[in-house]
């Protein structure tokens, strides 16, 4: 090849494909950036005391009662050696507030009066585990965010109505286009006695953002 046709190749590979002064194209570079930049698994419970969890199981709502709660269940987990196992007494339940939910916060009980939020941006879904004692149970909301106060999230994503199976099912919530910048309420699951007539009892495993 000519010195003329180098000069030519080399001009038409950096304006068209995109090359080093070599002529090497760029895009397996470009490529590399891309993928150190992208966000790593961020775990809200993997397994029972593990370094790796965000967020508490602390927020009750509305106050705890009719709820059996348990972040060590031990019995045909989804993966690792622990669990979640969640029992709703519906008949408590209709006595009182007729519903229940539980928030994972940052720090716990943080209800937005106090700093805590975690730096999500760069997610694009929250997924998580899920089955039900004996399927059917149906669960009217699973989220992320939603915390107000004086230190707010700076967004929310929900998926629901849920009903849930016997087996082990992912389920997804889509946080493409979320504000994630603040996040203290990482996730959070709400029921009631209206479309749960018998006792409601579900299990949770491998929650985190991706």
């Amino acid at each position: 090849m000519s010195k003329m046709s180098k000069v030519l190749f080399l001009l038409l590979c950096v304006v068209v494909i995109g090359c080093d002064q070599s002529g090497t194209p760029v895009a397996e570079e470009a490529a590399e950036i891309k993928t150190e930049n992208s966000f790593n698994p961020f775990p809200v419970y993997t397994n029972i005391g593990s370094r790796d969890n965000h967020f508490v199981p602390s927020g009750f709502m509305p106050d705890g009662s009719c709820l059996e709660f348990s972040d060590r269940w031990v019995e045909r987990c989804h993966s690792e050696r622990t669990c979640f196992r969640i029992a709703y007494d519906v008949e408590c339940s209709r006595q009182g507030a007729r519903w229940v939910g539980v928030y994972w916060q940052n720090p716990a009980n943080n209800w937005g009066n106090r700093k805590g939020g975690y730096n999500l941006d760069g997610a694009t879904k929250l997924t998580f585990w899920a089955k039900g004692e004996n399927g059917g149970e149906r669960i009217e909301e699973f989220k992320m965010g939603g915390i107000t106060g004086d230190y707010p999230d700076t967004d929310t994503a929900f998926i629901g109505p849920v009903i849930l199976t016997p087996e082990w099912k992912q389920y997804t919530i889509d946080l493409r286009g979320k504000d994630l910048s603040y996040v203290s309420g990482g996730f959070s699951w709400s029921t009631n006695v209206d479309v749960n007539p018998q006792d409601c009892t579900f299990y949770l495993d491998d929650i985190r953002y991706e």
